[in-house]
């Protein structure tokens, strides 16, 4: 039996994106816009949100993303493994997942308790059936489709490329092929710190029946109330957390008072 949208946990979901074994923020996806990078290890950086509270935490391997020659996985297995995080926090990852090899690589991390679900983006459109072919294997719940949109056309290969494909009809069409739940991304006001535009955010999670959650913009506890209140089952925070624009502690405070 499906939650009511009403009925379902809200998540409150820090950003560990990765690159070059950093924990990096950029701009609009950008790799030369770089605007925040951590010389703390990030499974330190990951422990620290599992501390304050974070139930699950949101992983991109940014150079696999933007089909760098290196990728993350060793501290994506690193963070999912360890002592602080393990058995603490569900882990959900993605960034350039094109290959039934690599999702499955991830999903059984940690004997297959290490990441929670895998985050396909470009892969939904190229390779549906990629995404139908894991969501058999390992259920539709440890698949989640990401859908980043500009301007209301999804952005594909690291946000290179924009298709003429419209969200709302890209979204039917991955809960189609088997996504368990969605991740939206407003490439317009990622990364900006400007805030979020909720109408946008309303007609999407409208649009379908899994759990969506957003990312994007978010630079305000405001910000965040306003996506929980659209139906959203989640918000990612990154930059306005690493910036110091919101303060994870006074944020989960408010969700479990």
């Amino acid at each position: 039996m499906k939650l009511s949208r009403s009925d379902r946990t809200f998540e409150v979901i820090p950003a560990v994106d990765l690159k070059g074994g950093r924990c990096v923020q950029l701009r609009q996806g950008k790799k030369e816009d770089v605007i925040f990078s951590s010389v703390e290890d990030p499974v330190e950086i990951a422990k620290k949100w599992v501390t304050q509270g974070a139930s699950r935490l949101h992983i991109i391997d940014l150079d696999a993303a933007l089909q760098e020659e290196q990728n993350n996985f060793e501290v994506v297995k690193c963070i999912a493994e360890s002592e602080g995080v393990r058995w603490k926090a569900k882990i959900q990852v993605g960034g350039g997942i094109r290959s039934y090899e690599v999702a499955v690589k991830l999903l059984e991390i940690a004997t297959g308790v290490g990441v929670d679900r895998i985050i396909f983006g470009t892969a939904a459109l190229k390779s549906p059936q990629l995404i139908e072919n894991v969501a058999d294997e390992f259920s539709s719940e440890r698949v989640m489709v990401a859908l980043d949109v500009i301007k209301g056309k999804v952005a594909i290969d690291g946000w290179r490329e924009v298709t003429g494909v419209d969200a709302t009809e890209a979204a039917k069409h991955a809960e189609r092929i088997g996504a368990g739940s969605l991740l939206f991304t407003n490439v317009d006001v990622e990364g900006l710190m400007t805030g979020i535009e909720p109408g946008i955010i309303e007609e999407f999670v409208s649009s379908v029946n899994v759990p969506v959650v957003i990312a994007g913009g978010v630079s305000s506890v405001e910000d965040v109330l306003r996506i929980k209140d659209a139906g959203a089952s989640g918000v990612v925070i990154g930059s306005a957390l690493y910036k110091g624009k919101i303060d994870f502690n006074d944020l989960m405070k408010k969700f479990h008072d």
